[in-house]
């Protein structure tokens, strides 16, 4: 019989569950509503409804990057509890899942989570894995880098992983620099690479704290813009990559410390994943 959207939106309102997933109940159950909820329970289905609110606040990030170190994709994969983020059939999961995403050089979270990992979806798979376990898991991030060099970063735990692009390499083996970035991505939280790369609102929202700040300590209204400016001037040196310090070496900017490594080897783009 011919389900209707309308009718597979009320069964997804009802469950949580997936489109497809709502319309193969229903179609299975002759658009009887009790019936395709219970197909749905026994495919982990209502487990990942009943849980749709909890906070997913542990789990696992996983990257990988292709042979010549070109690309690469990070994939957070959440769960509610340290013990599953721990567990084996939890883990493997994530691999899955990154593996299928990468070989098909999935664009976004969405698309990941159409691909087939054997004959189900990773959607189903997750949706799987929820009626297992029995807490809600869930793909938080997906995200993928394209550079001259692509080195990856895990930080210790497996619960933040950073991607660095790389320009002007030239041969030199930047694996060593690359790890020294992430470390500083991971431990920093830069907003951009530099001062080019911050938005404009950030930028008003500064120059506006700036003036609030002088205008409180007193200062003459006449030299307001100019304080303002200044201290905008050090949110950038703080919060842009190539201006901040480099943690293993304060003497130095990152800037500083790529163009030692290697004359003109700098970062054109990076990102930063995190768990909790």
């Amino acid at each position: 019989m011919a389900i209707t959207a309308q009718e597979v939106n009320k069964l997804r309102q009802m469950t949580g569950a997936g489109m497809m997933d709502c319309k193969k109940a229903l179609t299975e159950a002759e658009g009887d509503f009790d019936k395709a909820i219970d197909i749905l329970r026994k495919k982990g289905q209502k487990v990942s409804a009943s849980r749709a609110d909890r906070e997913t606040t542990e789990g696992s990030v996983f990257v990988r990057t292709n042979a010549d170190n070109t690309e690469g994709i990070l994939v957070a994969l959440n769960c509610e509890t340290d013990f599953v983020g721990k567990n084996e059939e939890f883990l493997a999961l994530g691999q899955s899942i990154l593996d299928v995403a990468f070989e098909n050089d999935a664009p976004t979270k969405e698309d990941v989570l159409q691909l087939k990992v054997g004959s189900l979806t990773v959607e189903e798979k997750i949706t799987e894995m929820v009626g297992k376990i029995g807490e809600k898991i869930e793909i938080s991030e997906y995200v993928r880098l394209k550079g001259e060099a692509v080195v990856p970063y895990i930080h210790a735990g497996n619960k933040l992983g950073v991607l660095v692009a790389l320009k002007n390499v030239n041969g030199t083996d930047v694996q060593e620099a690359g790890k020294d970035v992430g470390m500083q991505i991971a431990a920093m939280n830069p907003v951009a690479v530099d001062q080019d790369g911050v938005d404009q609102e950030t930028i008003n929202k500064e120059i506006e704290i700036g003036k609030e700040q002088a205008l409180a300590e007193g200062k003459p209204e006449n030299i307001i813009d100019k304080i303002a400016q200044g201290k905008l001037q050090k949110f950038f040196k703080d919060n842009t990559l190539l201006n901040q310090a480099f943690v293993k070496d304060n003497s130095l900017t990152i800037a500083k410390y790529l163009d030692s490594v290697h004359s003109g080897l700098t970062v054109t783009e990076f990102k930063r994943v995190s768990i909790g």
